[in-house]
C-alpha cells in the first residue's frame, strides 16, 4: 500500500521558484511538502548554476547610477520587445505587475534576506533599433544564483519549525490526485527505491520547470516559420520535460500557451565535463570577436554582435547552413571579454572575490582563456591565421574553411583601421563604440582595433552551436497563479510558478526578454502563490 504523507500545500520542484513558494507557505504557517526528483546537492534546479543576472525597475542601485527608470519605460520597453498581442490578457497583466513590483517584492524581499548585488548595473538587449531595454536595469547577484540558492534554502531551513516542512528529493511526480475536479494532492515515485508516494494536500503548486531540458519537446513546438537548426546542445535542466505540463492539459483541461516561444541562446559550445548528455555551456559573445560562417566568412551584411537582441541572433544562427558557427578573435580580446554565463566559471563572483574579480577585470581573465584553450575541444589556438584554419578543419572533419577565405575575412575587418579611427565605416564597431559610452561595459569591451594587431595573439577561434535554455511560454495562470482552464476559470487547488507558468500567464515575455526576468519571474509568480492559497484563494 502506498505510503500517504499529508501537508497544508505540496510544492513541485526544487528549483528557485518551489524554494520561494516553500519558504513563503513556511512564514504563513503552512505545512509543505516541497517533492523534487534531483539530488539533494543539487536542490535550486537551473538557478543553482545559473549567473545571477535580475532585470529590476527603479532601484536604489539605479538611482545611484543616475539612471532614472520607471515602470513606465519599462513597460514600454517590455512590450516592444515582447510583441504580445492584445488577446494576451494574462500575460500582458504579468508584464505590467513585474515592472510594477520588480523593486518590491524582488530586489527590497532579497536585500532583506542578505542578499547583495554588484555595484553596478549593466546594460543588455538594448534592441538593434533600441526598442530593448533603453536604460540598464541588469543586477547581479554578488556570489551569482548559487549564493542565491544557498541563502534562501538555509532561510528554510530556519523556518521549519515543529517539523512543517517534508523535504523529498529524488521523487519523480507522475500524475496529480483530484476529486470532483478539484486537485487534493500528487502522486509521486521515488526513484531510489520505486516506492509509490501520496502527497496529499489541499492546495498544488507546480515549479516543475520548463519544456526545453527536452530536445524533443523543444522542436514538436518549435515555430515553423523559423529556422530550427539541426543540432542543439542543452543548456536547461535535463528534467524540465514537459511531462506535467501535458499531464495538466490532458486531464484537467490546463492550457499551454507560447509554447514555441524560446530564450535560447546563440553561442553556445560542449561542456568539457557535461553533467548530461548534450550538456553545453552558454557563452557571453566577445562583441569584438568576428561572427563568421562554416566556411570562415563573416555573417552579415549586419554583422552579428551580442548585446542587443539575443532572439534575432538565435535565428540568424539556426538559418546557417551547418549548425555551427565561429567566432575568430585574438587572446587580446579574450582576455578582456570572454566570459561563460553561469556561476561555474565565474568563480570570483560566485566566491565573492572582491580584489580578485576588479583585477581580472582590469587585467583580464586569462585564467579561463587558459582553462578553455586546455579543457575544451571547441576553444582552439593558433599563432597564425593558416595554422587555426586547419585546426578549425580538423574539428570538423571537413575543408570548409579556406586559409585564404580567413585570411580575406581579416584583411577585410582590419582595413577600417589603416586610415586611423575617423575612417572607420563598419556596422560592428559603430555597434562597439555605442556599448562603450557605457562605463561598465566600457569595463568589459576592448578598444576597436585591427585583428591582426601586433603583440594581441595568438588567434582564437570557437566553434559555437545553438543552445536551448528558458521556455517562454507555458501553463496559464491569473495574478494569483492560479492555473486556468479552457473556459477560463481557476482549475480548484493548483497553482503554478516560475518556467512552468511561462514566468506567469503562460508567457508574459512573449517573443523576447528584456534578459533577467526569470529569476524575478520565479520569484514573483511564488510569492503571488503563497498570497493566494492563504487567503483561501
Amino acid at each position: 500500500m502506498a505510503k500517504t504523507l499529508s501537508s497544508d500545500i505540496v510544492v513541485i520542484g526544487g528549483g528557485l521558484a518551489g524554494i520561494v513558494t516553500a519558504l513563503e507557505a513556511l512564514r504563513a504557517g503552512k505545512s509543505v511538502t516541497l517533492a523534487d526528483r534531483d539530488t539533494p546537492e543539487r536542490i535550486g534546479g537551473l538557478a543553482r548554476w545559473a549567473f545571477g543576472g535580475m532585470a529590476l525597475v527603479g532601484t536604489p542601485l539605479q538611482a545611484r547610477m543616475k539612471i532614472a527608470d520607471t515602470p513606465e519605460i519599462a513597460l514600454q520597453d517590455w512590450l516592444s520587445f515582447a510583441e504580445l498581442s492584445e488577446d494576451d490578457e494574462w500575460p500582458l497583466q504579468w508584464a505590467r505587475y513585474y515592472v510594477e513590483h520588480s523593486r518590491t517584492e524582488v530586489y527590497d524581499w532579497l536585500r532583506n534576506e542578505g542578499i547583495k548585488f554588484l555595484p553596478a548595473v549593466n546594460w543588455v538587449e538594448r534592441g538593434r533599433f533600441g526598442d530593448g531595454n533603453r536604460l540598464p536595469r541588469y543586477h547581479v547577484v554578488w556570489g551569482t544564483a548559487r549564493e542565491l540558492v544557498s541563502c534562501l534554502m538555509a532561510a528554510l531551513h530556519r523556518e521549519n519549525t515543529a517539523g512543517r516542512l517534508t523535504l523529498l528529493h529524488g521523487h519523480r511526480i507522475t500524475a496529480l490526485d483530484h476529486q470532483a475536479g478539484r486537485v487534493c494532492g500528487a502522486l509521486a515515485i521515488n526513484e531510489a527505491d520505486g516506492e509509490e508516494v501520496t502527497l496529499a494536500a489541499p492546495a498544488v503548486v507546480m515549479a516543475t520547470g520548463g519544456i526545453n531540458g527536452s530536445h524533443e519537446e523543444c522542436r514538436a513546438n518549435w515555430p515553423a516559420d523559423r529556422p530550427m537548426p539541426t543540432q542543439m546542445l542543452n543548456g536547461a535542466h535535463p528534467y524540465a520535460d514537459g511531462r506535467m505540463h501535458h499531464w495538466v492539459a490532458d486531464h484537467l483541461k490546463g492550457q499551454i500557451t507560447h509554447a514555441g516561444e524560446m530564450w535560447n541562446y546563440a553561442a553556445g559550445f560542449a561542456h568539457p565535463y557535461p553533467h548530461f548528455p548534450g550538456h553545453g555551456l552558454s557563452t557571453i559573445p566577445c562583441k569584438s570577436a568576428l561572427w563568421l560562417n562554416h566556411r570562415g566568412e563573416r555573417i552579415g551584411p549586419e554583422p552579428l554582435v551580442t548585446g542587443f537582441d539575443t532572439h534575432w541572433l538565435c535565428q540568424r544562427v539556426a538559418e546557417q547552413e551547418k549548425p555551427w558557427t565561429w567566432h575568430l578573435l585574438n587572446w587580446r580580446i579574450a582576455a578582456k571579454e570572454f566570459a561563460i554565463s553561469g556561476a561555474e566559471h565565474n568563480a570570483r563572483i560566485r566566491d565573492k572575490q572582491f580584489p580578485q574579480f576588479v583585477k581580472e577585470l582590469l587585467l583580464g581573465n586569462h585564467n579561463l582563456v587558459r582553462q578553455m584553450q586546455h579543457e575544451s575541444r571547441d576553444f582552439l589556438v593558433a599563432d597564425s591565421l593558416a595554422e587555426l584554419a586547419g585546426k578549425m578543419n580538423a574539428l570538423t572533419c571537413s575543408h570548409d574553411v579556406s586559409p585564404a577565405t580567413l585570411q580575406a575575412t581579416a584583411d577585410a575587418f582590419d582595413a577600417n583601421f589603416t586610415n586611423g579611427t575617423s575612417l572607420h565605416n563598419d556596422a560592428q564597431i559603430r555597434m562597439i563604440q555605442h556599448a562603450r559610452e557605457w562605463k561598465p561595459d566600457r569595463l568589459r569591451t576592448c578598444k576597436p582595433a585591427p585583428l591582426q594587431k601586433s603583440g594581441a595573439g595568438p588567434y582564437i577561434a570557437i566553434r559555437m552551436q545553438l543552445i536551448t535554455r528558458k521556455s517562454l511560454g507555458g501553463l496559464q495562470t491569473d495574478l494569483q497563479s492560479r492555473i486556468l482552464n479552457a473556459g477560463g476559470s481557476p482549475v480548484p487547488g493548483l497553482y503554478c510558478v516560475g518556467e512552468a507558468a511561462g514566468f506567469g500567464g503562460g508567457g508574459a515575455n512573449g517573443k523576447r526578454s528584456l534578459e533577467g526576468t526569470f529569476l524575478p519571474g520565479c520569484i514573483l509568480t511564488a510569492r503571488a502563490a503563497v498570497r493566494a492559497i492563504v487567503a483561501g484563494g
